[in-house]
């Protein structure tokens, strides 16, 4: 698996997003941040994560499971809007930041059609410490199904 660092160069510009919460279509921030900036949305599923209920959010974690999700692919010439909007709503401030919630991490996903590269927004390492101490992660891997 590959980090997000250095991101910004390159074909990583282009990568779409796996998401798993409330971006997913049917869920609250979908048409709220993705609306109009995306030209597919797929289904898809992250292996090598667990996906905990935290405060609020369903948060990845780097375990032995599967979360589901959907691919997102940002429509032409909005990737740099859409990724500044997400990293703002996913409270991810850079490389390191203290001040993270999430971090945009790059990982393989699987769709039909078979593993695509995409940005997932993962747990920070202090928040998914508390996640891995004190909560339990939701059965199957499905938010949406959840509630």
């Amino acid at each position: 698996m590959r980090d997000g660092r250095g991101h910004g160069r390159g074909h990583r510009e282009a990568l779409p997003f796996f998401v798993y919460g409330t971006l997913r279509p049917g869920e609250h921030n979908h048409d709220l941040f993705l609306r109009g900036r995306t030209t597919a949305e797929e289904p898809a599923r992250l292996r090598g994560a667990l996906l905990y209920d935290g405060p609020g959010y369903p948060y990845a974690v780097d375990g032995d499971g599967v979360v589901t999700g959907e691919l997102v692919t940002a429509a032409p010439g909005h990737h740099g809007e859409l990724t500044a909007v997400l990293d703002h709503l996913e409270e991810y401030f850079g490389p390191g930041d203290p001040r993270n919630l999430y971090v945009r991490v790059e990982r393989d996903v699987d769709t039909a059609s078979g593993a695509v590269t995409a940005w997932v927004y993962v747990a920070a390492e202090h928040v998914a410490r508390e996640l891995r101490e004190k909560g339990a992660p939701i059965p199957g891997g499905d938010w949406s199904a959840t509630r």
